[in-house]
């Protein structure tokens, strides 16, 4: 009992260190975009979370969670129905956490994919359509493709891993804000003569705030996906986890500076973000080394994504494709590269998470999981491509999801919500 305790009070800790992540999303987006959209961009996170809880008790854990199902499909029935044993809450639930603190702990989570889209087409999506996209991605297919992983899926069974969401989370937030981005087209002004022009954004300290909240809110994310208070495996992920960050944070500050001569703060920051986001696929089974390899490259990425998706001509106000679709690739495909090499017995055998060995040598490891976590990046693509286009696509076609051009210039808080976010400091902007 007290070993339960101690592991249910770890993963609650963890729960609102996740839901605090909602915070530093909010602030980075707002920080990141113009005040005159600031109530919109607080309107949809708020709207993410709130909408996102419920949707996940009523129909997304059972979902994500079927218990016996076919490997890409099941449904456990509507609402919550806690395991009983005894006429009482079992409490050896999952082994070793209740199941109250399991669906909090997921439906945490389960509202990402959503703040993901939401930063990619800030500034001129009209907020019906988004919220409504919102109920369907995350209602729906989030814990559909939760399912084929965390959920005992047929890609559990191939092999597939992801400790934490690099691809679960991340890229099934990224793969929708890229469709999303291509239906919805540029911001006025943001490209003039083919060539990408810079839309500052109103508070970059808010930006910077968002970000390190981001960075604590991550121990939850990740150390919470030990699934335990093991202090060895959690100690680890945590360490993992921050020599990712600081590793992406630094590379991406001297890439950036080698490629544009100036020392560029939003880059610095992006680049945290995304060797956190690297490194959530195998934060447990990765030694700090390799951590920091991932991490560094997972930072080069990030300058080289931005500005290629800006030749695309694919405005993304905040990099959230970059960070969160390439950085959760790399990151889902790192695991296979780097193999499982920080946990090992005695033996020299390499373990997973659970303790299991899964191969006798480096090479097996490797060659043992690079395929199934291709496998896995390529369905994870080709499920959230297509049903975030179909689902985009017919509000496109049918209310529209774009906002007018006068709405779009006036900013959304006018027009939308009928709000000024700094009534007293107001300032001429584009």
């Amino acid at each position: 009992m007290e070993l339960l305790t101690t592991n249910n009070v770890w993963m609650m800790i963890c729960t609102a260190l996740v839901f605090f992540m909602h915070l530093g999303f909010a602030f980075l987006e707002i920080g990141l975009t113009r005040q005159k959209n600031t109530i919109n961009i607080l309107f949809k996170n708020i709207f993410i979370i709130t909408m996102g809880l419920l949707l996940y008790c009523l129909v997304g854990f059972n979902l994500m969670y079927p218990g016996d199902f076919n490997g890409f499909l099941g449904f456990a029935g509507f609402g919550l129905d806690a395991p009983m044993a005894d006429g009482a809450l079992d409490l050896a639930y999952n082994g070793g956490y209740t199941y109250w603190t399991d669906f909090l702990f997921q439906g945490m989570f389960a509202a990402t994919a959503a703040t993901i889209v939401s930063g990619a087409v800030a500034e001129r999506m009209k907020i019906g359509p988004f919220m409504i996209f919102t109920v369907i991605y995350v209602g729906l297919i989030y814990p559909i493709a939760g399912s084929w992983k965390w959920g005992g899926g047929f890609l559990d069974k191939l092999g597939f891993y992801d400790f934490a969401g690099s691809t679960l989370v991340h890229s099934v937030g990224g793969w929708a804000a890229l469709v999303a981005v291509c239906l919805l087209g540029a911001r006025i002004g943001k490209y003039k003569d083919g060539k990408p022009q810079a839309i500052p954004g109103h508070n970059i300290p808010l930006a910077t705030a968002g970000v390190l909240i981001l960075w604590l809110g991550w121990f939850g994310f990740n150390g919470g996906s030990v699934l335990s208070a093991d202090p060895e495996l959690t100690s680890l992920v945590l360490v993992t986890t921050c020599l990712a960050a600081a590793a992406g944070g630094v590379v991406a500050a001297i890439a950036s500076t080698v490629m544009y001569k100036n020392l560029d703060l939003t880059m610095f920051l992006n680049g945290i973000l995304g060797g956190l986001v690297g490194i959530t696929a195998g934060a447990d089974v990765m030694s700090p080394t390799n951590a920091i390899i991932i991490g560094a490259i997972a930072g080069l990425l990030i300058v080289f994504a931005v500005s290629f998706i800006d030749k695309l001509k694919l405005d993304d106000p905040v990099g959230a494709i970059a960070v969160h679709l390439v950085c959760g690739i790399w990151g889902t495909l790192a695991v296979g590269i780097f193999g499982f090499s920080a946990l090992t017995n005695d033996a020299g055998e390499f373990l997973n998470a659970s303790g299991s060995v899964v191969a006798t040598s480096s090479e097996a490891a490797n060659s043992l999981s690079f395929l199934p976590q291709l496998y896995g990046v390529l369905a994870y693509a080709g499920f959230c491509i297509i049903s975030s286009f179909v689902i985009i696509f017919i509000l496109k076609k049918t209310v529209g999801i774009r906002v007018s051009e006068k709405e779009e210039l006036e900013g959304l808080d006018a027009h939308e919500h009928g709000m000024d976010a700094y009534p007293d400091f107001r300032l001429n902007e584009r």
